[in-house]
């Protein structure tokens, strides 16, 4: 009966559990700085002045870089208009740096002349483009932000209240697995606790100053939007190998722009950056908390991105550990097996 009302609570829950992970994630990576705020700040009578501004603090440090990128991406779209407008009436001549690309510039200039300079052309690309399986399921789109604005408030909420009773819930779970699984059900615990903190530190404030350093190069380098590119850059180096695909359309950028010797700077910057950070850097931090080899760490973030999505990248370096954990105690309990 247990099992039958667990599942069904789970599948009662499901379209939330992204929420639900987390608001447990982000508590569990902030929780030894809230534990100093509470030690230099006792809670009051009814403890919800820290919650709130732990609260209120992680969720403008998400909100804020989205809108900034919302806003940019408006302005982008109201060009993109105008763009559409201009072509089905007057056709859009080829750009100057079309002609600048070191492969395919002649190919490339042909093409933009047989479909774009001619507005009948152009008018005829367009209507294709509309008919486009993305363009038809583009409605989709505002139904699904909303969807995720719901989640992102119930995680908010969420981590209120984790922030709020976390010395309760972290004694009932302990209680909880020592009488499920016994000893080794805490040592599970702290491990995956542990490897979510390693994860934290390897991969979103190295990732951030991998942002950080790359987006002073676009400043200096003349990018368009460095700030969003900075930002982009940090969000794709959360993922190992990630921040290259950024850089480089950020090379690219400035290729078409003529400015080849920038675009070197920027694509020798990136690898320097990202070789030094995935080769160094976060094998040690990541590494040092799971107890993982880094093939494992990295075998553990891909393949939980891949299965989880972005919850991935914590889930599966702390089920990869809690893994490892299991099988050194499981390998090590009993007597050495004699080769044969």
């Amino acid at each position: 009966m247990a099992l039958a009302l667990t599942g069904l609570g789970v599948w009662t829950l499901h379209r939330y559990m992204p929420a639900l992970l987390w608001a447990a994630i982000l508590a569990i990576a902030v929780w030894p700085l809230y534990r100093r705020a509470v030690t230099r700040w006792p809670p009051g009578k009814h403890n919800i002045l820290l919650p709130a501004v732990f609260t209120l603090v992680l969720g403008l440090m998400f909100a804020v870089p989205l809108v900034m990128v919302g806003i940019q991406v408006g302005k982008e779209v109201r060009g993109v208009y105008q763009t559409i407008d201009k072509a089905r009436t007057d056709g859009i001549p080829p750009p100057e740096w079309l002609g600048h690309l070191p492969i395919g510039s002649h190919q490339a200039t042909n093409w933009w002349n047989d479909n774009l300079a001619n507005p009948d052309n152009a008018t005829e690309l367009l209507k294709k483009a509309r008919q486009s399986e993305f363009v038809s399921n583009s409605g989709q789109l505002g139904g699904e932000i909303a969807h995720r604005v719901v989640l992102f408030g119930f995680t908010l909420l969420t981590l209120f209240f984790l922030f709020k009773d976390g010395d309760k819930v972290g004694a009932q779970l302990q209680r909880a697995s020592a009488r499920a699984f016994g000893p080794a059900g805490e040592r599970v615990g702290r491990q995956m606790i542990a490897s979510v903190h390693g994860t934290v530190d390897g991969l979103v404030l190295v990732g951030l100053a991998e942002g950080f350093v790359l987006g002073v190069g676009y400043m200096f380098a003349g990018v368009p939007h460095p700030t969003l590119f900075g930002l982009f850059t940090a969000f794709a180096a959360m993922i190992p190998f990630g921040a290259a695909a950024v850089f480089g359309i950020a090379a690219l950028i400035l290729v078409t722009q003529g400015a080849v010797v920038s675009a070197i700077v920027i694509g020798v910057l990136g690898l320097v950056v990202t070789f030094i950070a995935d080769h160094f850097v976060r094998p040690t931090l990541i590494g040092s908390a799971t107890r993982l080899p880094f093939l494992w760490v990295l075998l553990g973030i891909l393949g939980g991105v891949e299965t989880w999505g972005l919850l991935g990248l914590f889930l599966g370096p702390a089920i990869m550990a809690a893994l490892m954990l299991l099988w050194r105690e499981w390998a090590g309990s009993g007597a050495e097996t004699p080769a044969r």
